[in-house]
C-alpha cells in the first residue's frame, strides 16, 4: 500500500488536509503503508476528465496531427486521466462499424483511460435500433451536428434523436451552429474575394450559435431529451441557456479554455498566422470571454473540455491559403487545459480549486457514467490522482507540450501551477510534465448518467 502524505485533497465541497491511501488500483480508507510519498505543499485532485477530444480523425482532406498515442500521452502529462473521444458514424454505415473503427485506432495505444461518445450522422430506423446496443457496449452518450453538410441532421431527425437518447438517460451533445447560414456566408465572403483567416469568424457570427442553441433547447423541450451544448462560445448562447433553465429545462453546458483565454483579434495576425486559431465555433470578443467567465464563476458552466483537434500549421493549416473555408478547423490543447484553468481561473481569483474540481473531475464523471470509479478521491474509487504543485512557475511552450502539433495557441502564456505527478489506477503514469507509461490506459465501459 502507498500513502500520499502531507497534501490537501480537493473536492467541490472544499479542501481537506488528509493522507490518501492507494491499495492496488483503488483508493483505500487507510492502512499500513509500504511506501510513503511526501506531497507536502501540493493539492490532490481526482484525475481530470476531458470529455471532448478528436484524435486520429480524418478532417478536411487530412488527419489530425495527434493520434491516440500522442494525444493521451500529452493528456496524462498534464493531469488528465480519462479522455472521451467522438466515434463518428459515416453516412450509409452503422454505429457498430464506427465503434469498431475507433476501437481499432485507440485500443492498446492510450496512455490514459478512454471511452467514446457516438456521433450520429445518418438517422434512420436501423440507427435508432442501434442506440441500445451502443449503451450495452458502454457508449452512453451521443452527439449530433447542426453544421457541416456531411455531418448535420435536420430538425426532425434531431428532435427524434433527442427523444430516443433521452429515453436511455443519455446526454446528446450538439454542435450548435446553423449550417445553412454558415454555408451562405462563406460563399458570399469568398465570392467577394475575402479569403484570409480573418474572415472565418465573420462567416460564423454570434447569432449563428445563439439561434442554434435556442433551437436545440426548444427541440429538447418538445422531445424530453437531454441536451448537452458543446463548446459554448457566445454571450447570446448563454442567455438562451439561462432562459431555458429558468423555465425548468435541463441542459448540460460545456465551454473550452480557448473561449476563456483567446479572442478574435488573433485571426488578423500577419503571414497567415491567424490560421493557427481557426476552429468552430470561432474565437469571440472580449465581451463574450468575460460573459463566459462570469458563467463559470456562477456555476452555470458544468464542464470544461478541450475540443482538442490538432493540426500542424505547416502542411495542414496552410491548406487554406487562398480559401479560409479549407483551413482544417480545430486547436490543440489536451495537455494545457488544467494548467490554463488554474492560471487564468484559480490563480487569477475568478474561481476556486473546488470549482476546478467540479468542472474537470466530478461533473464529467457523473454526466458520462463514470461516477463510482472516477471523479473523487474516496475509498473504492480508482486511484486516479493529480499531485498539483501550486508553486510552479513557467510558460506554455510548443516544444514541451508532448503533442505532435508544431505550435501552441498559448505560446508564452505564463503558468502558475502544474501537475507534479499523475497516478492512473494506482500507478504513477506521469511526472514533471512527461508521460511515464505509454499504452497504460484501459477502455471504459460507461454506465448511464447521473441526472440532477
Amino acid at each position: 500500500m502507498v500513502v500520499l502524505r502531507g497534501g490537501t485533497v480537493v473536492s467541490p465541497q472544499g479542501l481537506e488536509r488528509r493522507d490518501v491511501y492507494i491499495d492496488g488500483e483503488k483508493i483505500a480508507p487507510d492502512g499500513a503503508a509500504d511506501e510513503v510519498v511526501n506531497v507536502s505543499g501540493c493539492l490532490l485532485f481526482p484525475g481530470f476528465i476531458d470529455s471532448h477530444t478528436h484524435l486520429d480523425m480524418p478532417v478536411s482532406g487530412t488527419v489530425t496531427a495527434d493520434d491516440f498515442a500522442s494525444g493521451t500521452g500529452a493528456a496524462i502529462a498534464g493531469g488528465t486521466t480519462v479522455i472521451l473521444d467522438f466515434a463518428t458514424q459515416d453516412r450509409g454505415h452503422t454505429l457498430a462499424e464506427a465503434l469498431d473503427v475507433w476501437h481499432g485506432r485507440a485500443d492498446g495505444r492510450c496512455a490514459c483511460d478512454y471511452g467514446f461518445h457516438m456521433a450520429v450522422t445518418d438517422w434512420n430506423a436501423a440507427t435508432r435500433a442501434e442506440l441500445k446496443t451502443m449503451a450495452a457496449a458502454g457508449v452512453t452518450s451521443f452527439k449530433a451536428y447542426m453544421a457541416y453538410d456531411n455531418l448535420r441532421l435536420d430538425d426532425k431527425a434531431l428532435g427524434e434523436l433527442l427523444a430516443y437518447t433521452g429515453e436511455l438517460g443519455a446526454w446528446l451533445g450538439v454542435h450548435c451552429e446553423l449550417g445553412n447560414q454558415v454555408t451562405a456566408q462563406v460563399s458570399d465572403l469568398l465570392g467577394r474575394g475575402l479569403t484570409g483567416p480573418q474572415w472565418h469568424p465573420v462567416s460564423r457570427p454570434n447569432r449563428v450559435e445563439a439561434d442554434a442553441v435556442a433551437r436545440l433547447l426548444a427541440l429538447a423541450g418538445e422531445s424530453g431529451g437531454l441536451p448537452w451544448v458543446v463548446h459554448l462560445s457566445t454571450r447570446e448562447g448563454l442567455v438562451a441557456i439561462e432562459q431555458a433553465r429558468a423555465a425548468g429545462r435541463r441542459v448540460l453546458v460545456e465551454t473550452c479554455p480557448q473561449y476563456l483565454t483567446l479572442t478574435e483579434e488573433l485571426y488578423s495576425l500577419p503571414d497567415f498566422a491567424g490560421a493557427k486559431y481557426v476552429c468552430s465555433p470561432p474565437l469571440r470578443s472580449a465581451q463574450d470571454r468575460n460573459a463566459l467567465w462570469r458563467a463559470v464563476a456562477d456555476g452555470e458552466v458544468d464542464i470544461l473540455s478541450t475540443d482538442h483537434c490538432s493540426f500542424n500549421f505547416k502542411g495542414q493549416k496552410e491548406l487554406g491559403r487562398g480559401d479560409f473555408s479549407r483551413i482544417p478547423n480545430g486547436l490543440p490543447g489536451i495537455k494545457q487545459r488544467p494548467a490554463l484553468v488554474w492560471a487564468c481561473g484559480v490563480s487569477a481569483g475568478r474561481i476556486g480549486p473546488e470549482d476546478m474540481c467540479r468542472m474537470l473531475s466530478e461533473t464529467p464523471a457523473k454526466a458520462f457514467g463514470l461516477w463510482g470509479r472516477k471523479g473523487a478521491l474516496e475509498p473504492g474509487f480508482d486511484a486516479d490522482i493529480v499531485v498539483w504543485d501550486p508553486g510552479y512557475r513557467g510558460a506554455v511552450r510548443a516544444q514541451t507540450q508532448q503533442m505532435r502539433c508544431d505550435y501552441s495557441p498559448w505560446e508564452g502564456f505564463p503558468l502558475t501551477g502544474c501537475a507534479r505527478a499523475v497516478y492512473l489506477r494506482g500507478q504513477k503514469a506521469a511526472e514533471n510534465g512527461k508521460c511515464l507509461r505509454p499504452g497504460g490506459g484501459e477502455y471504459l465501459r460507461r454506465d448511464t448518467a447521473i441526472i440532477s
